[in-house]
């Protein structure tokens, strides 16, 4: 005998709304009273992406993009999304069984850590998504509900799993401010007022920090072309031609590195640093190291004194350098120049780190998968030598400009970070209806979810 499939009753509107509408004791926060909180999966629909063969990837030519997550970091300044590197026709499409997003959808990673960077696009044009993204197809203004998702933090609904993921069903399950329409463009208008003024603060930010290693090789070229001294040099007599060229081993002792063995315990966590290529990120004031020798493993490395300058000799950070100033030792991937009496640390230092010297020792090194420059190269380097008092001056001059060059750096990066905090709380007042752009004379949101439903 059959079964008799039993029919689902249908929900009437009041009933459908009921069940679309956030209760009052889990709405996140008073919103005006013309507005509601809805359920985010009741102004939209949710689309999870596909798999996407090896086979499919990397063809340029089709008409329909295929994001990956990758792709979210391809997005203009008003979000739409711009990755070509993989493209599909409605063929492939059939096989990857994928489904086709369509245009102003949000795009957003599901799986993984990339849900923490919490980066949202918007496709411009018709197409698909892998497996690791879910695409939002809302049915209310789309601008407003990408501004709106930008402040979310998808991450805190992710499951506690080995590799965190965020199911459809606790998606549709987030509470969802939802204004009258004429408000949701007006809340759009107005953050994207207030976006073009701090953007164009930003841009100006970011020039100076993106700028900032350019000026300091302008200006090292400036001190050792002797450009930085020639008001000097007229005012107490001296000329260009007191400037000599010299090999690197005749202004300093040229010390490698070397490794005490880790087999002895008795050599470790000292008082001494030791220094490693990532510790040269320090530059001007090398000080700190992760590990540390003792007295005995000093004994049996190579050390060098405070002011010496350290330089990479080997992988893709070679011919980074930095100054040393406390006693210390090196490893064995660091050639360290101990600068005689007649030269000035600071000045050395400073050499080392101009275009000039990088580019030869760089041209020096070997040509293999990894570039690597010996002792015996880094002593036949060239090396301009002004006079010791000269040599003093250019230093001082250097540390004064680049101190400024560091603090002009230093506040364009305050103001992208304020100018990121206030976008943050931009949102965070939009979407509580205080940016004074609500009218309590618009019809109740309500009615427009009514019409969704």
């Amino acid at each position: 005998m059959a079964r008799t499939v039993k029919k689902k009753k249908e929900l009437t509107l009041e009933e459908k709304l009921a069940e679309a509408l956030v209760p009052l004791e889990e709405q996140p926060y008073l919103v005006p009273e013309n507005w509601c909180w809805v359920k985010w999966g009741d102004t939209g629909e949710f689309v999870a992406g596909s798999g996407f063969k090896n086979e499919y990837q990397g063809f340029t030519e089709y008409e329909i993009p295929f994001y990956k997550v990758g792709s979210l970091k391809h997005s203009d300044a008003n979000g739409f999304i711009y990755d070509n590197s993989n493209t599909i026709n409605d063929d492939i499409r059939s096989k990857l069984k994928a489904s086709l997003i369509p245009p102003h959808s949000i795009l957003f990673a599901k799986i993984g850590e990339a849900i923490r960077l919490n980066r949202r696009s918007i496709n411009e044009i018709a197409c698909c998504i892998d497996n690791n993204m879910m695409a939002f197809i809302p049915n209310c203004s789309m601008r407003y509900a990408f501004y709106w998702s930008c402040g979310v933090d998808l991450y805190k609904y992710t499951n506690a799993t080995t590799v965190p993921a965020i199911r459809k069903s606790d998606l549709e399950m987030i509470p969802f401010p939802l204004p009258p329409l004429p408000e949701q463009q007006r809340i759009v208008d107005r953050i994207e007022s207030l976006f073009a003024k701090l953007d164009e603060a930003k841009e100006k930010a970011q020039a100076v920090v993106d700028r900032f290693e350019d000026r300091k090789a302008a200006i090292l070229h400036k001190a050792f072309t002797g450009e930085l001294t020639a008001g000097w040099r007229k005012e107490h007599g001296h000329t260009l031609s007191e400037w000599t060229s010299r090999r690197v081993f005749d202004v300093g002792e040229i010390i490698t590195g070397c490794t005490p063995s880790t087999k002895n315990p008795e050599y470790y966590n000292g008082s001494i640093p030791f220094i490693k290529p990532t510790e040269l990120n320090q530059g001007r004031n090398v000080a700190v190291s992760a590990e540390t020798v003792t007295e005995k493993g000093r004994a049996v490395s190579r050390p060098i004194r405070a002011g010496s300058t350290c330089i990479c000799c080997i992988g893709a950070t070679i011919s980074k350098c930095g100054l040393v100033s406390v006693d210390c030792v090196t490893n064995q991937q660091i050639n360290t120049i101990v600068p005689y009496d007649f030269m000035d640390d600071v000045f050395v230092y400073y050499y080392c780190c101009s275009s000039k010297f990088k580019n030869e020792l760089i041209a020096n090194s070997s040509a293999t998968t990894l570039p690597i420059i010996n002792k015996k190269k880094t002593s036949d380097l060239q090396f301009i030598v002004p006079p010791k008092e000269e040599q003093h001056l250019i230093a001082s001059i250097l540390d004064s400009l680049f101190e400024k060059e560091q603090q002009a750096k230093e506040a364009a990066e305050q103001v992208i970070s304020q100018i990121d905090t206030m976008k943050k709380s931009i949102l965070a007042r939009a979407f509580r209806g205080e940016l004074g752009t609500n009218d309590p004379a618009d019809e109740n949101a309500e009615e427009l979810l009514k019409q969704t439903l």
